[in-house]
C-alpha cells in the first residue's frame, strides 16, 4: 500500500526563461516549496524519481536525477532516476516510485515533474514535441504534428459515428472555465469572447485540420511533486502529526499499457472494434479492478489527458461515461462539469491548467490528492473520495491510470 502526503505545485503561467531561470533554478523551488508543504526535511526522503521529457532537446539538459544533489546536501548520495514516457513520463516516475516503495526497497519517495517548454519558438517547441511520434515515418506533413494527430482523431470518430465541433468546443469552454478557479492555471486570466468556441477563424483560428487553438492543451513551464510513503512510514508521519492514517490518501489501484508508436497501426488494429484505443480502456479498466471499483458511480472525479479537445471526447467513452461513439451525450447533458455526474478536469485540465509534459501526470496524481483531502479550493469537487488519473504519452503509445481515494 502506498500513500500520498502530499505535494506542491508551480504556477504553470510562469515563463521560466523570462524570469532568468533554468532547470537547476526550477528543481530546487518545487522540491524547496514541496518539502515545506509536507512538513519534510530533506533527510526523511529515500529515493528521488523525475518524470522528464525533452529537457535534452528543449535545454540541452539530461540526467535531472542529479539535481537533486544540488538542491539540499542531505540528498547527497540519495538514488535517483529520470523517467521517459513522453506526456506520461510523470505517471511512469509515479510506478516505478510505488514499485520500489512495494518492495520494501524505500519508506518515503519524492517524485519531482517538470517541463520547460516557454524558452524556444512554438515551431521549434512543436518539432521538439514530435520526437514522441515515429519520427521519419509518420505526419511528415504535418507543421504542428500533434494538433494534427489528434485532427486525425477526429476524423477517425467522424467517419465511425459522427462528430459534432460544437461539442469538442463544449469540452473547451468547460476546461477554460475550470482553469479560471484554480490560482495555477496557465490560463485563468485569458479573456474570450462570444466567438472563442465556434469555428471563428479570427477568434478561433485553424491549427491543423479540424483543430483550431483552443482546442489544444498549452505549451507550457511547470513542475509538481508528491512524496510517496510506505504504510509504515505514513503511520509514522501521521502519528507525530497528531492526524489518523485513514486521513492520509493510497494510491488504490494502478494501469499501465503501451502500445504501438505508430498512430495508423493503433487506428486501423482497432477497426471493427468497440473502441478505438483498446490499450487506453486496458489500463483505465485494470486501475479500477486493482482498486476495487466495480462501478463508474463509485468515482467522485476525473484528471484526464485533453492535450486536445478530440482526446477528451475519446476519453469520455474509454472512461466509460458513455457508450462508444456517444461521448456527446456527457457533453451535452453536463456530467463532465463540476457537480455533474462525474466531473472532468475540475482543475483545467491541460487546456485550461496548461501542459509542461513532464509534470502532467504527477500534477494529475496531486490534484487527486487536493480533492480527496478536501485541499481543491475553489475547485473542489464535493464530497470527493476517489479521484481516477488519465494520462497518455504520444498518440496513446503509454498510458497510465491511477485510482487515488481514502
Amino acid at each position: 500500500m502506498v500513500y500520498i502526503l502530499g505535494g506542491w505545485q508551480s504556477d504553470f503561467a510562469k515563463n521560466w526563461a523570462r524570469q532568468q531561470m533554468d532547470f537547476a533554478d526550477a528543481f530546487a523551488e518545487v522540491v524547496g516549496e514541496g518539502l515545506a508543504a509536507v512538513d519534510l526535511e530533506a533527510k526523511d526522503i529515500d529515493t528521488g524519481h523525475v518524470g522528464n521529457f525533452v529537457g535534452d532537446l528543449f535545454a540541452g539538459q539530461g540526467l535531472l536525477g542529479g539535481f537533486f544533489g544540488l538542491v539540499h546536501p542531505d540528498f547527497d548520495g540519495m538514488p535517483t532516476s529520470r523517467h521517459e514516457a513522453a506526456c506520461a513520463s510523470g505517471s511512469v516516475a509515479i510506478l516505478a516510485a510505488t514499485a520500489e516503495i512495494e518492495a520494501g526497497r524505500y519508506d518515503i519517495a519524492c517524485v519531482v515533474g517538470l517541463e520547460m517548454m516557454r524558452n524556444v519558438s512554438g515551431q521549434q517547441a512543436a518539432q521538439n514535441l514530435g520526437a514522441a511520434a515515429w519520427a521519419g515515418h509518420e505526419f511528415q506533413d504535418a507543421t504542428y504534428l500533434w494538433p494534427k494527430a489528434f485532427s486525425d482523431l477526429g476524423e477517425e470518430y467522424d467517419r465511425r459515428w459522427g462528430l459534432k465541433y460544437e461539442h469538442l468546443m463544449r469540452i473547451a469552454e468547460i476546461n477554460f472555465a475550470n482553469g479560471r478557479k484554480n490560482p495555477n492555471a496557465q490560463t485563468r486570466q485569458w479573456a474570450f469572447n462570444d466567438k472563442s468556441f465556434t469555428a471563428d477563424d479570427e477568434a478561433n483560428p485553424v491549427v491543423e485540420g479540424m483543430i483550431r487553438k483552443n482546442d489544444c492543451g498549452q505549451v507550457t513551464d511547470g513542475s509538481a511533486v508528491v512524496f510517496l510513503a510506505s504504510e509504515q512510514a505514513a503511520r509514522d508521519y501521521a502519528g507525530k502529526r497528531g492526524l489518523p492514517l485513514e486521513s492520509l490518501p493510497r494510491i488504490q489501484g494502478w494501469g499501465h499499457r503501451s502500445a504501438p508508436i505508430s498512430y495508423d497501426r493503433k487506428v486501423r488494429a482497432s477497426q471493427g472494434e468497440p473502441y478505438v484505443f483498446p490499450q487506453v480502456k486496458r489500463a483505465i479498466d485494470d486501475a479500477r479492478r486493482r482498486a476495487g471499483v466495480s462501478d463508474i458511480a463509485q468515482l467522485d472525479a476525473v484528471e484526464t489527458h485533453d492535450c486536445f479537445t478530440t482526446t477528451e471526447y475519446m476519453a469520455i467513452e474509454h472512461l466509460g461515461l458513455t457508450a462508444p461513439g456517444e461521448a456527446w451525450k456527457a457533453v451535452e447533458d453536463g456530467s463532465i462539469e463540476i457537480g455533474g455526474r462525474l466531473p472532468i478536469n475540475p482543475s483545467g485540465g491541460l487546456i485550461g491548467g496548461g501542459h509542461p509534459v513532464g509534470a502532467t501526470g504527477v500534477r494529475m496524481t496531486l490534484d487527486a490528492y487536493k480533492q480527496v483531502t478536501g485541499k481543491a479550493g475553489d475547485y473542489q469537487v464535493e464530497g470527493a473520495k476517489t479521484v481516477q488519473t488519465l494520462n497518455i504519452g504520444g498518440s496513446t503509445t503509454t498510458t497510465v491510470s491511477l485510482v487515488v481515494g481514502l
